[in-house]
């Protein structure tokens, strides 16, 4: 009988959105409560490192705060198409981006934020040898020391040895922290992220995860039996299985799928009475005793008397259990003198089986099974160390798309996610898109796919894709004909703008007789483009007819979404015919009028054929 805590209320909307700024203490009166972490809040909503020392329940290490800071600053880069080593690049749905992660997830922010159903994820495992992404957090062993406070008041190390192993984890965790954070805000509120992990990191990555996401949308974490037989040579323990954790953006929205039945479960249900209902298999009939009203006798067919056995008693009550009977749904055996059984039938079972968190080789493949997929795609060639099988992600993907979601993969690798993404496309009539991030990290001039023409990994991936597609359709013919198994290329570079676009105040005076406009020489009217898309939050997939107008290039987008012409001498009737066709944005570059005229009478015109439309100029 008192009015809401207002104060509990606003730490609950402060966890809905930091859920890393809420933590745990002890109060005056010795009870747990939950309380707002300020100095991290303070670090989510600054620019700039901020410092705090007080003790507190948190999982930290040497330069958190700068990843946080690196997940939030903003930075000047696009993405620019690619259309000679794109496949179908006017229609296909699907993109292929080459660049480092945390700056592509960065530039996804704006169009795809909350619009991703499923990411998966095979990070670097920290192996100590496949650490390929350095944020500028590299720091020496007396850093690192520094950091962690491990010096006496006289300077003097505590530790004889220097903690390499700490440092170590210090340099994956900063990497990895803001990936996952930018990860978070792509997923849609019945999103998912599954992510590969080995013992190395398995712990801090769901400690990462559980302040990142909430430790109430964890999920699951699913073990893969990756290994068909031991390894021998192994110090203490053959390791089989690696992890995959699965968090949801919002535990309660998330509706996993049910997988599909196998032959072998529909094997087990059978008709030995002719039911018309057809085949069915039965279940026990009796629970752990919670009540005694339950435990009665039942009469058999046979006339015969029984009672739940070992201390149990019925699931059903009197009344159920006869209706039951009424309903040909309890069988007593063939001579009707059993232990009563429910049956279940076939034809009303949830058309599927839920998942369980084992998943082994025989079902989604193994390592060997995986390097032998990618091997017969490319004419028996070992171009790629350690990846993942088709059918372990496809199960993943099963388990938590719509048949038209978009799938992440910002760790691409060799490009399974691709090849799982189309594979089940073509089982199911889906059209589930994907979206592959690769870092193009160069191969070793030693290995066979150096020596075959494949300079780096994005090499590998897109013909992996390429490859895979053709192979998915000349399987099923028939069934694959409208099978998108295309993808757009765009590649992560430095923004089209010059610096003088983002820094006027900063351009010095005698620059300004070099400065013809603010767009750089080397870029093309696809490059302006695609950056405007990413500005306006426009789908990278959709699709661009590219007409002439008035001698003009221009682009429509989704139609008349966007049309953008960044040719110049721009006349007035130009402008008129654009305007006339109502676009919703219409963008075109600072110097493309023709002269003056032109540039005046440019918002008069379209406050008279289109006063709606939203005008950028570049």
């Amino acid at each position: 009988m008192h009015s809401m805590n207002k104060v509990d209320a606003n730490v609950a909307q402060i966890a809905a959105l930091f859920p890393n700024c809420v933590t745990e203490r002890i109060n005056e009166e010795g009870k747990l409560e939950k309380v707002v972490d300020f100095d991290m809040l303070k670090q989510e909503l600054s620019s700039f490192v901020v410092e705090g020392n007080e003790e507190r329940y948190q999982f930290t290490w040497p330069d958190k705060k700068k990843a946080i800071l690196a997940a939030n600053a903003p930075i000047n880069r696009t993405l620019r198409p690619c259309r000679e080593e794109s496949v179908d690049f006017d229609t296909t749905q699907n993109l292929y981006i080459e660049g480092d992660n945390l700056e592509v997830l960065k530039l996804l922010q704006e169009t795809y934020l909350g619009k991703i159903k499923v990411i998966y994820i095979d990070p670097p495992y920290n192996t100590g040898n496949d650490f390929v992404y350095n944020d500028d957090f590299s720091e020496s062993l007396d850093e690192y020391l520094a950091n962690s406070g491990q010096f006496d008041n006289e300077g003097n190390r505590l530790v004889q040895n220097a903690e390499s192993n700490g440092r170590f984890h210090t340099d994956w965790l900063n990497m990895i922290y803001p990936r996952i954070k930018l990860a978070k805000d792509l997923l849609s509120d019945d999103g998912v992220i599954f992510i590969s992990m080995d013992e190395n990191e398995i712990e801090n990555l769901k400690k990462i995860c559980n302040e990142i996401f909430g430790e109430q949308n964890y999920v699951q974490e699913i073990i893969w039996h990756k290994k068909f037989s031991p390894q021998n040579d192994a110090k203490y323990f053959s390791l089989n299985h690696e992890s995959i954790l699965c968090y949801a953006k919002n535990k309660p929205n998330f509706n996993r799928n049910l997988l599909p039945a196998t032959e072998e479960m529909t094997k087990r249900y059978k008709n030995p009475d002719n039911d018309p209902r057809g085949p069915w298999t039965s279940g026990d009939c009796t629970i752990g005793r919670v009540t005694e009203k339950d435990y009665y006798p039942i009469t058999t067919p046979s006339g015969r008397e029984v009672y739940p056995s070992n201390g149990n008693v019925w699931r059903f009550s009197r009344e159920t259990f006869k209706r039951l009977i009424d309903d040909n749904r309890i069988w007593f055996g063939e001579n009707g003198d059993n232990m009563p059984r429910v049956k279940r039938f076939l034809s009303e079972t949830n058309n599927g089986i839920v998942p369980i968190s084992i998943w082994g080789f025989d079902e989604v493949g193994h390592t060997q099974s995986a390097s032998q997929e990618l091997k017969k795609l490319f004419d028996d060639k070992q171009y790629f160390d350690y990846p993942k099988p088709v059918g372990l992600i496809k199960k993943a993907i099963l388990i938590s798309t719509d048949k038209d979601s978009i799938v992440l993969d910002f760790f691409s690798g060799s490009a399974t996610t691709a090849q799982a993404t189309m594979q089940l496309n073509a089982e199911d009539g889906g059209n589930r898109r994907f979206i592959l991030v690769q870092l193009p990290e160069l191969t070793e001039p030693k290995t066979d796919a150096y020596k075959d023409g494949y300079s780096n990994l994005c090499e590998i991936g897109k013909e992996r894709i390429r490859r895979a597609g053709a192979k998915i359709k000349a399987d099923s013919p028939m069934t694959t004909q409208d099978l998108d198994t295309g993808f757009r290329v765009l590649k992560c570079d430095s923004s089209n703008m010059k610096e003088v676009y983002y820094n006027p105040a900063e351009l010095e005076i005698s620059l300004l007789t070099d400065l013809t406009d603010n767009i750089k020489e080397d870029r093309t009217a696809e490059d302006l483009l695609f950056q405007v898309m990413l500005d306006l939050g426009i789908m990278l997939s959709a699709k661009v007819e590219q007409t002439t107008l008035d001698g003009k290039t221009v682009f429509n987008v989704n139609g008349n979404h966007l049309i953008a012409c960044f040719d110049k001498e721009i006349t007035d009737e130009t402008i008129k015919a654009i305007a006339k066709q109502e676009p919703y944005y219409f963008v075109m570059r600072d110097d493309g009028f023709a002269n003056d005229s032109v540039a005046t009478n440019f918002e008069q015109i379209f406050a008279t054929y289109s006063p709606d439309t939203v005008r950028k100029v570049l």
